[in-house]
């Protein structure tokens, strides 16, 4: 008796908190906890959209934002790409805007004098909650937040998101900042020894202080008054995992009365946390932070492989973004403005391994400025984007030093996806042998980045690649 009653608890608070129409059958099926904290369902497809981190590190504004979800709205929309997300260091008027010694250009540490009070300010309410910068986002004045610019982005037929990171600031704690909800202060919830060690603005937060729920419950209460859709909460993964915060994060999100994908980065995420992950977040790094490097890309196959079992519905471990285009305006974050490193061959093998694993699609690079040919080529290409939202079955055939295999089933036909890669370093012609997954007899073949019949093949499926290349081919089966 006990047990139903926790259980008619636990869904009522589910069905309190599922409060748009797509979250309508959050109770049953759709909720994976009766106990602690129902997580309730917001992606059932790995979400696809864009971050501003790859292009304009902590420094992008409202209008540069804008623009870009107007480009999203008549570009992108359709193809899927819904999410617009602004990232870290919203709350800073001007960061990385001194000369630091001791980090790259333009990184957004603040000034610290000899104790680590800081010499710089940050945008905060008197709960000790991070605000938007007015100087760069002017919506944000008389106490609006990102709510304007959430209507914008809502006007336009998609969703907003921003960066958060984990913790409260450390000007919060030395000013000995309320917490609303609570009789407590930042400075009684704050773990001083538990900063984050490649950005210095915040500190932890205790989960077993008084205090600590709230302050959570009140961030989250604001981003639900500003209609936010989308939290990417960092230095929640890399060493040590900050399994406290991620559960304080979820009760609230819960809490607020707002569905939000809850986002964990950075990686890579410990495959040991994975059960965890599935229950708190929606999507989680599996990846440090990825670059338009070979070595980065390489490694992705055997980082989505290790992740295969715990992929699914709301579940989506996350290979990062995708930086094709242009990166790094005005040498930031990462490396010289350019365009991406990645051949048009690795950009193949990227968005094939990407798909067919189905990882969350991030498009990092700045939209207005990257060249139409890509984003034609590889953010348009619905067959291929299919093979991400809605292919079952994902996972590694085979991978040696040469080449490597993946496949899928699309649910409604039982057709098959096959991903064929080659990792050499030089043109190769790949085969995968049919039999390894039973497929027999002829199919007709299609190739999706092509958009092209093949013919018939029985046994074998053999392509041409030029280096580091990939290609997807579909295979029908012929009665």
């Amino acid at each position: 008796m006990k047990n139903r009653i926790v259980l008619v608890a636990a869904l009522a608070t589910c069905l309190f908190s599922c409060t748009s129409k797509e979250h309508t059958k959050c109770v049953s099926s759709k909720c994976t906890d009766t106990t602690e904290t129902i997580k309730c369902k917001t992606s059932p497809t790995p979400p696809m959209g864009w971050n501003s981190f790859d292009a304009y590190d902590s420094r992008i504004n409202e209008q540069e934002f804008k623009a870009t979800v107007d480009y999203m709205a008549e570009n992108l929309k359709q193809h899927g790409w819904k999410y617009a997300v602004i990232d870290y260091c919203w709350f800073n008027d001007n960061p990385g805007g001194w000369n630091n010694p001791n980090k790259r250009h333009g990184h957004p540490d603040i000034r610290l004098d000899k104790n680590g009070v800081p010499l710089d300010t940050l945008c905060m309410d008197q709960y000790s909650r991070l605000i938007p910068s007015v100087k760069r986002f002017p919506s944000a004045a008389n106490g609006k937040g990102f709510k304007p610019l959430a209507d914008y982005v809502h006007s336009k037929g998609l969703k907003f998101g921003i960066h958060i990171m984990r913790g409260i600031p450390r000007q919060a704690y030395f000013e000995k900042r309320a917490i609303k909800g609570s009789t407590a202060t930042a400075a009684d919830i704050a773990e001083t020894f538990d900063t984050c060690n490649w950005q210095n603005n915040l500190y932890g937060v205790d989960a077993s202080k008084e205090g600590a729920q709230e302050y959570y419950n009140s961030l989250f209460e604001l981003y639900a008054q500003w209609e936010v859709d989308y939290i990417k909460a960092d230095d929640m993964m890399y060493p040590p995992y900050h399994k406290g915060e991620i559960e304080m994060m979820r009760k609230a999100i819960e809490k607020c009365g707002r569905p939000m994908v809850l986002s964990l980065s950075c990686g890579e995420a410990p495959l040991a946390q994975a059960e965890h992950l599935k229950k708190y977040a929606t999507m989680w790094r599996v990846s440090a932070d990825f670059w338009d490097r070979w070595e980065d890309l390489h490694h992705s196959f055997d980082l989505l492989n290790a992740w295969t079992p715990h992929r699914g519905e709301d579940s989506w471990p996350d290979a990062d973004m995708i930086p094709f285009g242009k990166l790094a305006l005005d040498n930031r974050p990462v490396g010289k403005e350019r365009m991406t490193n990645f051949t048009p061959e690795e950009q193949n093998t990227l968005m094939t391994l990407f798909c067919i694993a189905r990882s969350p699609l991030m498009i990092g690079a700045d939209l207005l400025s990257t060249p139409k040919e890509i984003i034609d080529k590889y953010f348009k290409n619905d067959e291929i984007l299919a093979v991400n939202q809605h292919s079952t079955d994902n996972r590694q055939v085979f991978k040696n030093h040469a080449y490597a295999i993946w496949i899928a089933t699309e649910p409604q036909t039982g057709d098959r996806y096959v991903g064929i890669f080659n990792l050499q370093d030089k043109p190769s012609k790949v085969t995968f042998n049919m039999e390894l997954e039973s497929l027999r007899g002829d199919y007709k073949a299609r190739d999706l980045w092509s958009k092209k019949d093949l013919g018939t093949v029985n046994g074998k499926l053999s392509v041409n690649l030029g280096t580091h290349d990939a290609t997807m081919i579909r295979l029908t089966k012929m009665n």
